[in-house]
């Protein structure tokens, strides 16, 4: 019991005892307390409220606004800010009625967790990320008059999760993508399970300037980019209408170190990969190509100490591929012995590419470019690190009959893992998963911000290389922060979740 108590300080000292719940709506008004029964009017309100540790949470409905969201307060790795919408709730960030040239959301500030948003039609960028150590998770950036969601000034290490940019379009229609790590950014910035659609430039745009005292990092993995290059009516733009722009500049030849993981591009108007005069390294594992311009254009020079790697890659239907002859290849369609046709794929119908997500904010689970039975594609590429099935990884995006990963926070079968609780807040039930290492007796316990335990949610023997998830609900708890705890033998971890009531 001691030492039980013992690690309980410890966890309380890293956590906000008295982290408060920030109700926002429509219906409010600033001068209430900003509860459940009363909230505030103003998103403005609920920021300048908050302290480090806070939740503002918004009610569904529309928020219409004249001026730029600017939110500068950073919290800390124990104590981030939260904005949130309800769950179950839809919010739409409108922005149609601002007038000029201003950004929607301006993020400066560092350790901002945000969730659930619609981000519609801003002058310029739906959101602008110069922070850093944030995340951004299934939130919409459409119809904006820029960059759907740019990240530059010096933005490291931010998480963008589950998140849709399209329809986005600027004036010279050269200018609107849907994501950009791009400009001054900085480094470690990484996008999961995202996708850009119809935006009048690029999907994505990893374009630099001016030249960085380091060079920036980022990474993309299961994401999926299409149609860019074209209107939201379908007519062709005048911009590049890429779906991966990785680097380049119209000032010198600058680098940006780019990974792509299990990422799709099909249909864009010019290129569906892009080097773009990129002279950075440039990683591209198990990524498909279908029916682009040019399937990939990666035929440029790159500087001395970069590495162009592909493999395990797919490209498909149309386009070809223009690869520089120094590029790192294994095991990719386009080379012997593989010879690549329609027959190869279950389905080549793009139908329900833009269609709702699933329950946990994945990508919708689709046939179309998934390898069908008997192609020679499936079992035949090259161990890269990432998790297969069968003898070997198949070539392309999806591997036959594999596991759909949920980012860099999920538990992995094998080591010991503690994951965040989904959905978090939650009302009145949310779960939990879990991973062990080694096999042997393993708790998840669940206690209240005085240490008092008020949960068991697992206690039994627990095998390595097994994914563990459970339930739990606080349907007869108060709301409020709450505690829960993994012990397997001499490892512990400890997460923090919050009871909406």
């Amino acid at each position: 019991m001691r030492f039980l108590m013992m690690v309980m300080a410890a966890l309380l000292a890293s956590t906000q005892v008295d982290a408060r719940i920030l109700y926002v709506s429509t219906s409010g008004l600033d001068t209430n307390p900003g509860t459940f029964e009363l909230p505030f009017r103003n998103i403005s309100k609920g920021y300048s409220t908050a302290v480090a540790g806070d939740t503002i949470m918004l009610r569904g409905g529309t928020f219409a606004l004249t001026a730029t969201i600017s939110f500068s307060k950073s919290g800390s790795t124990a104590n981030k800010y939260y904005l949130l919408a309800y769950p179950g709730e839809y919010v739409l960030i409108d922005f149609s009625g601002m007038g000029g040239s201003s950004r929607g959301f301006s993020l400066s500030g560092s350790y901002w967790y945000i969730r659930g948003l619609d981000f519609y039609k801003a002058p310029d960028n739906g959101m602008h990320i110069s922070g850093s150590n944030n995340t951004v998770e299934r939130c919409i950036f459409r119809e904006n008059g820029d960059t759907g969601l740019q990240l530059s000034n010096g933005a490291s290490n931010n998480r963008i999760i589950n998140s849709d940019s399209y329809y986005n379009v600027d004036a010279s229609q050269g200018n609107a993508d849907g994501f950009a790590p791009k400009l001054d950014v900085g480094t470690g910035n990484y996008f999961y399970g995202c996708r850009a659609w119809q935006n009048s430039d690029d999907g994505w745009d990893g374009y630099i300037r001016p030249r960085p005292a380091v060079v920036p990092t980022t990474t993309m993995e299961n994401c999926w980019t299409f149609r860019n290059g074209y209107l939201k009516s379908g007519a062709a733009s005048t911009g590049n209408g890429n779906g991966f722009k990785m680097g380049g500049s119209d000032t010198a030849n600058l680098s940006h170190n780019v990974i792509l993981k299990n990422c799709l591009a099909f249909q864009n108007r010019v290129k569906g990969f892009d080097q773009n005069n990129d002279r950075g390294s440039m990683t591209l594992l198990n990524c498909t190509a279908f029916s682009n311009g040019t399937n990939y254009g990666m035929s440029g020079v790159f500087d001395a100490g970069s590495v162009m790697t592909l493999k395990n890659c797919v490209s498909a239907g149309t386009g070809g591929v223009n690869v520089h002859a120094n590029a790192v290849q294994a095991t990719n369609s386009w080379r012997a012995p593989f010879v690549v046709t329609n027959d190869d794929f279950q389905s080549i119908d793009t139908t329900g590419v833009r269609g709702p997500r699933n329950a946990d904010g994945s990508l919708p689970t689709l046939s179309f470019m998934r390898l069908a039975p008997g192609s020679d594609l499936i079992d035949a590429g090259t161990n890269v690190g990432l998790p297969f099935n069968g003898s070997a990884p198949d070539l392309g995006c999806f591997e036959t009959s594999g596991p759909s990963s949920a980012g860099d926070d999920a538990a992995v079968p094998g080591i010991f893992h503690l994951d965040q609780n989904y959905p978090n807040p939650f009302n009145p039930e949310t779960q939990i998963t879990f991973s062990v290492a080694p096999s042997g007796r393993a708790t998840l316990v669940v206690y209240n911000l005085l240490g008092q335990k008020v949960a068991t949610l697992f206690e039994d023997d627990a095998e390595r290389g097994r994914v563990y998830t459970v339930k739990f609900s606080g349907a007869r708890l108060s709301g409020g922060a709450y505690i829960y705890r993994l012990q397997s033998g001499a490892n512990v971890a400890a997460r923090k979740f919050i009871l909406l009531k």
